[in-house]
This record gives structure tokens, sequence and C-alpha cells, in this order.
């Protein structure tokens, strides 16, 4: 019998997660890579002497953080299915598929990773790094267009939900317009390379990103966040009706 229950767990555990939704597997391995992240920079701020030391903890940031944009483009596709492809979503969302492209989000980073230390050119490193940061942007501004459109033909979904959903994806964009894109301005244009103290806050926002996705975090999970994003949107509904009568 005892044998039985780690199968039986793992059960009931993919049984959940293919009853409600595959999202908290993505957050779950946003919050792993930002670990990474974050123990890489404790090193990288202390400075070893080794130089060796330094470009290995280096690259792991660096994949740390191509794998922490690779997720959050995830959440943000699997949010705009539940509201743009809600029929859709329901009948092919499953616990295999989520775990492939888990497995390709963990592998393209580390492709990355290798491309820049075997590459001794360092405008092709730039060149890699601005395309593998640059791709997403307008992905996630197509997602977040794409599920405001569809809003209104979401019946299947509640307004709770769909407030959830938009709160986050505004919350991905505005992160990585923030914390992200100074880092792609680096890259591609060569003035703010060579400008010592752009190049130190760039690095300094991109350090705030595993910041960013605790508070991403906090949009999946259901409870005090409704209330909150509920408020906002009856003091927005509000003033609009004021404005209205007013003219």
């Amino acid at each position: 019998m005892d044998m039985m229950k780690p199968n039986i767990n793992f059960i009931l555990i993919t049984g959940k997660v293919q009853n409600e939704d595959v999202a908290p597997i993505y957050i779950n391995n946003l919050l792993i890579s930002d670990i990474f992240q974050l123990c890489c920079m404790i090193v990288l701020v202390t400075k070893p002497l080794d130089r060796k030391i330094y470009v290995i903890f280096y690259y792991i940031y660096c994949f740390g953080v191509v794998t922490s944009v690779g997720f959050m483009v995830c959440i943000a596709l699997e949010r705009y299915l539940v509201i743009a492809w809600p029929l859709w979503y329901r009948f092919r969302r499953t616990i295999k598929i989520s775990l492939v492209v888990c497995v390709v989000v963990w592998t393209l980073p580390l492709v990355y990773v290798l491309v820049l230390h075997f590459s001794r050119d360092y405008r092709v490193k730039i060149t890699i790094s601005a395309v593998f940061l640059l791709v997403p942007f307008p992905l996630l501004i197509f997602v977040l267009d794409g599920t405001l459109k569809s809003l209104s033909a979401a019946i299947s979904v509640s307004s709770d939900e769909k407030r959830r959903i938009v709160g986050m994806l505004v919350l991905v964009l505005l992160t990585y317009t923030l914390l992200f894109l100074p880092t792609i301005i680096t890259f591609l244009v060569e003035k703010a390379r060579d400008n010592y103290t752009f190049n130190n806050l760039t690095f300094m926002l991109l350090q705030f990103s595993p910041l960013a996705d605790l508070i991403l975090y906090v949009f999946i999970r259901k409870g005090a966040i409704d209330k909150l994003l509920a408020s906002l949107c009856c003091c927005r509904m509000d003033s609009d009706d004021n404005s209205r009568s007013s003219s």
C-alpha cells in the first residue's frame, strides 16, 4: 500500500492541473529560474577573484534571465488562450503538453548560453542576445491586445477571472517594458553600450525582475487580489458614469 501512495498523489496532482489550468506549472518554473538568478547575483556582487568562477556564474545568470522570459511568455499565452479560445483550451490543455513546453523553454536558453560561450565575435553575442530578448516583446503586446478584444466574447470565463487575467497580462508587459527593454536598447544602440551609467542602470533594472515575478505569482492566486481589482474596476466605472452624467 505504501508503494502506491506516490502514484496516487501524482494522479491527483495531474487531475487537478487538467481540471483547472496549467498556469501554476509555468509560474513554478518561473520562480525556479528566479532562484537561479538570485543565487548568481550574490556571487557576481561579491566579485570572486577567480575569473573562471565569475564567467560560469555569469552564464548561469544569463541562462536564468532568458528562461524567466520564456516562462513569462508561456504564462501570457496561456492566459490569452483562456480568454480568446476558451473551448479549444479546455479540451487541448494537458499536463503532457505543458511539460513538453517546459522542456523546450529550459532547452532554448541552454542553446543561447552555449552560443555565447563558443562565439568569439562580440557583435554576434550582442545580436543573439538582442534577438532572444526582443522577440517576446511584440508577442506580449499582441497577446494583451487580443485578450482585450476577446473579453466580451468569453462568456464561459467569470468576471473575476477576466480581471485577474487582464491584470496579469498588463503586469507582464509592464515588467518587460521597464526591466528588459532598456537592456535590449543597450544591445542594439552603440551609444547606449558606451554609456557606463546607462549600462549600470539597465543591469540594476534587470536585477529587479525576480521581485516582479513574485508580484505576478500573487496575481495568479485567487483571494485578496480579486477585491483589489474589483475595486479598481468599480472606481473606473463610477468615474465614467460621473463624466457621462455631467456631460
